[in-house]
């Protein structure tokens, strides 16, 4: 494992996080992408975006209202107009903005009243800078935006093309120190699914796990929890992708997907869990779950394309659903980095008929699904993966080769499956696991 792991801090003996090269490596990949296409500039609404442009976030709350905007022409830095005062602290403690900081609201989701001219006078502040810098006959490329912003900027003879798929182009390979707070997020949640291990037993609630999941992340640093999954029993298939208050029972499987934020930087992390014991049923579909997994991971290196990636995984009808669609992100893959879903996207859905090239320093989450013959459980495993020049390397390291038994009185159970904490199994050496087909007999992970 060659990506290292820091702690939170900045040392004077140790380089981690170095956040200038990061604020700089980020607007000029921006800035790179804008001089392959004849787009002037990138206006963005997404407050990812936003915060890779400019450096800049005021808190989770801002995320749905697409209140706050900046604007990168391709010659010039980053403006940010942002909610009242917050533009004012910008300009105090954010100096490689050089001053570049306004206060400037938009619509907030049309809550504004439309006598209020709001989408106008956006896109009057926008005119103004484009004029600067002479750039009101290029193309504006627009993330996202509430619609009567899009009009008022048409209407000042502004041709406004769609800027979420350059902006995602841009974004697709991680800078270095990316990568590091990439790591250091899942580092995150690897924490939290130990402690999911030592409080899961029959009797405990899903809420309950969520609530100590966000205890364990947000006293360690984490800034934003985005969602945890946690689904149980006879809820694991179909999958719901959401949590209850449903009570975990004696050999219910329990899986999780944990979505945090460290920095900006996201996490997409499942693991599937026994509680007490698991049946047979339960065994082979997490074994099967994890040949899938395990498949993609092997293949997963710079010029293989996403469709090559998706081919190696089974057809929905295999495994219960009518179409691709029905079935869509069981079997998946998904860039990881400011936001949860980027680019690339791998799935059978788009990715046969329309594939993309993977490449070195891009960050991808793998996750597969597989139901259980008994009709009710299944198995949910994932892994992010750093793609590096060679193959991959896989930076969530909670074990999950083997289905893992939690709870007190089984605690024995987890010796021999520990072992699997060094994660150097058939994808390091270059094995791969028996077809499902032809696998041989498994032995119960619960004497």
């Amino acid at each position: 494992m060659g990506l290292p792991t820091y702690g939170a801090m900045a040392v004077d003996w140790e380089l981690r996080i170095d956040f200038d090269a990061l604020r700089v490596d980020r607007v000029a990949r921006a800035r790179d992408q804008l001089a392959k296409t004849d787009i002037g500039a990138f206006l963005c609404f997404d407050t990812a975006n936003i915060r890779y442009i400019t450096a800049t976030v005021i808190g989770t709350w801002a995320n749905d209202k697409a209140g706050r905007f900046c604007l990168l022409p391709r010659d010039g830095g980053p403006y940010i107009w942002d909610f009242g005062s917050a533009a004012r602290h910008h300009a105090l403690y954010c100096p490689w903005l050089e001053g570049r900081s306004e206060a400037g609201i938009s619509t907030q989701h049309g809550a504004m009243p439309e006598a209020a001219r709001r989408p106008q006078e956006v896109a009057r502040k926008v005119l103004a800078v484009l004029e600067e810098h002479g750039l009101t006959d290029a193309p504006l490329a627009v993330d996202i935006c509430h619609p009567p912003v899009l009009f008022a900027l048409q209407e000042l003879g502004l041709t406004v093309v769609d800027g979420q798929e350059q902006m995602l182009r841009a974004r697709r390979i991680k800078t270095p120190d990316e990568i590091k707070l990439l790591t250091h997020s899942c580092m995150m949640v690897d924490a939290a699914y130990e402690r999911l291990y030592e409080i899961i037993r029959p009797g405990v609630r899903e809420n309950t796990c969520v609530a100590e999941v966000n205890r364990v992340l947000y006293d360690m640093g984490s800034e934003h929890v985005e969602g945890v999954n946690a689904i149980s029993g006879e809820r694991c298939s179909p999958h719901p992708h959401n949590f209850s208050d449903r009570v975990l029972r004696p050999g219910d499987p329990v899986y999780f997907d944990i979505i945090h934020s460290f920095q900006g930087y996201r996490t997409c992390y499942y693991r599937t869990l026994a509680v007490g014991g698991a049946s047979r049923a339960l065994v082979d579909a997490y074994t099967r779950c994890r040949y899938y997994l395990d498949i993609a991971i092997d293949a997963l290196r710079p010029g293989v394309t996403t469709g090559e990636i998706a081919a190696l995984w089974p057809k929905a009808q295999e495994f219960g659903f009518p179409n691709e669609e029905a079935a869509f992100a069981l079997q998946y893959g998904h860039g990881v980095g400011l936001s949860v879903w980027e680019k690339p996207l791998i799935s059978r859905l788009v990715s046969l008929d329309h594939p993309e090239p993977i490449e070195e320093g891009m960050v991808v989450a793998l996750e597969t699904f597989w139901p259980s013959s008994d009709g009710w459980s299944a198995a949910r495993i994932e892994e992010q993966l750093v793609v590096t020049r060679t193959g991959c390397e896989v930076i969530t390291r909670f074990p999950a080769e083997e289905l893992m038994v939690a709870g007190p009185r089984y605690h024995a159970a987890r010796g021999p499956l520990s072992q699997t904490r060094e994660i150097e199994s058939h994808r390091n050496s270059g094995r791969l696991l028996p077809s499902p087909d032809g696998r041989p007999p498994m032995v119960s992970p619960v004497a």
